[in-house]
């Protein structure tokens, strides 16, 4: 049989509210050689009688509650695309978000990761990224250090780079994705196609976004990638300046929130070595 180009895979978890548009934006794409793959991560909302709509046009499987992390390991799993592309079900594309991505790849054999730009929109209004969240292209590793400059929703991916850098940490409740972005450009380019082709949607309340604390997940990713003997020379050393600044602050804002022994550990951490 012949293989799938593109796989989609759609984690979703009490998103009943805007699954559909997602799922309608997929199955309006101008590119068809796709399969599209739902992993409802445990949802006890109305996830599964919506999906129950698209009988014959997705694949759905579900599983218990285990996060983001292990719904989109689950869908490469159970994926036959050469091809692998994410999208937040809180997202939407334009139309032809997959065939520019597939083009690019078709016309960049060598090339592994590509993301397009994007459409922000926040509390139902249009808003533009700050200069500091622009994304970049090519060797993006120390560029993105300080936060993530890759969204899983915009990213398109050859599948034989997750046998090169691994899937998603599951261990990561949230920064999940800044951490596989990390593992693959200290190695590998990553190419941005400067088009608004992909609509990120946020303000809501359910946004592991809006989780407190997210330098902490931050910084344990950086140490990863620091003891993983990946980086260069150079490389490490702006992954550690990222850390002490890093650790520096969350330190501070452990001892306004009353958590001394934590604010030990993160200030421990922004004395860490360049010979580490």
């Amino acid at each position: 049989m012949k293989r799938i180009k593109v796989s989609i895979i759609i984690p979703t978890y009490n998103r009943g509210h805007v699954l559909p548009d997602a799922i309608d934006s997929v199955l309006a794409q101008d590119f068809r050689d796709y399969e599209l793959i739902v992993i409802d991560d445990g949802s006890t909302d109305n996830t599964l009688t919506i999906l129950d709509r698209y009988p014959e046009r997705i694949k759905v499987y579900r599983q218990p509650n285990q996060g983001v992390s292990a719904a989109r390991n689950h869908g490469i799993a159970m994926s036959s695309g050469n091809l692998i592309a994410f999208l937040d079900s809180d997202d939407l594309w334009l139309a032809q978000k997959l065939s520019v991505q597939v083009a690019f790849f078709n016309a960049n054999p060598k090339s592994l990761i590509c993301q397009t730009q994007e459409i922000w929109i926040r509390n139902g209004i249009r808003v533009n990224p700050k200069k500091r969240h622009q994304k970049p292209s090519g060797q993006i590793f120390e560029k993105s250090l300080e936060l993530c400059l890759v969204s899983p929703s915009a990213v398109m991916i050859r599948r034989s780079l997750f046998d090169s850098v691994g899937l998603f940490d599951e261990s990561l409740p949230a920064c999940e994705d800044y951490d596989l972005w990390l593992r693959i450009s200290c190695r590998y380019p990553v190419y941005l196609i400067n088009k608004p082709l992909t609509v990120k949607k946020g303000g809501h309340a359910d946004q592991l976004s809006k989780m407190k604390g997210l330098d902490q997940f931050r910084i344990r990713s950086l140490l990863k990638i620091i003891d993983s003997g990946l980086l260069t020379l150079a490389q490490k050393k702006a992954a550690i300046d990222v850390v002490k600044r890093k650790s520096a602050i969350y330190a501070g804002g452990c001892l306004k929130r009353n958590r001394p022994s934590e604010a030990m550990y993160y200030t421990q951490l922004k004395e860490i070595s360049n010979n580490k």
